[in-house]
């Protein structure tokens, strides 16, 4: 059996729009795991900067465990006011 033309435009123009919207949806995947990584970055970077003689490695790892840009944001706050790295590890673990 042989597809009429105006069949093969309708199919191309829905592969041709599935494919622009997983590229769409791959970009916006790649924008928010780009901004997750630079949140946990910041906040490495806060800690190490306030916090010299602490080791970080361990909050590392538990920062890269979340998913949660929101509570991301919160940790990072929490970072740049927490008085001592103990008082942001209690609140990384709450």
């Amino acid at each position: 059996m042989q597809e009429s033309p105006f069949y093969e435009v309708v199919l191309q123009r829905g592969i041709t729009r599935g494919i622009e919207q997983g590229i769409e949806q791959g970009i916006e995947q790649g924008i928010a795991r780009g901004a997750r990584e630079t949140t946990i970055k910041n906040i490495l970077t806060v800690l190490d900067t306030r916090f010299p003689e602490s080791d970080t490695r361990s909050a590392a790892t538990a920062l890269a465990a979340i998913l949660d840009r929101e509570r991301l944001d919160q940790l990072l706050n929490t970072a740049l006011v927490a008085a001592t790295f103990n008082d942001f590890w209690q609140a990384l673990h709450a």
